[in-house]
């Protein structure tokens, strides 16, 4: 794989976590609170403009019908990486709470 398909893996890994991080109900269950609106706004804009520079860079790089194939593909597998880390971290959390009192 080349650099700018790591670079654009990552692009799109980055963007979909920073996607994530501004959906209140992630923001609920990885800090226990919703963060400030701003922040929230921060966010979003962020992921969407790491998404668009993994776009600019695949198709620059490959022209548009290969730059555009693989763009789908970077995000599908950035979406799918954040997806799993949430999930795992979930499970991971629920493994290792505390044992609750059911009496």
């Amino acid at each position: 794989m080349t650099a700018v398909h790591l670079i654009a893996a990552l692009l799109s890994v980055l963007g979909f976590a920073a996607l994530a991080l501004a959906m209140e109900r992630h923001q609920q269950d990885l800090f226990k609170s919703i963060l400030v609106p701003m922040r929230t706004r921060l966010l979003r804009m962020g992921g969407w403009i790491l998404l668009l520079l993994a776009l600019v860079l695949l198709v620059r790089a490959s022209g548009w019908s290969l730059g555009l194939v693989a763009y789908s593909g970077h995000t599908s597998l950035g979406a799918g990486v954040v997806f799993l880390t949430l999930v795992g971290i979930e499970r991971w959390r629920l493994r290792h709470a505390p044992a609750r009192n059911t009496r």
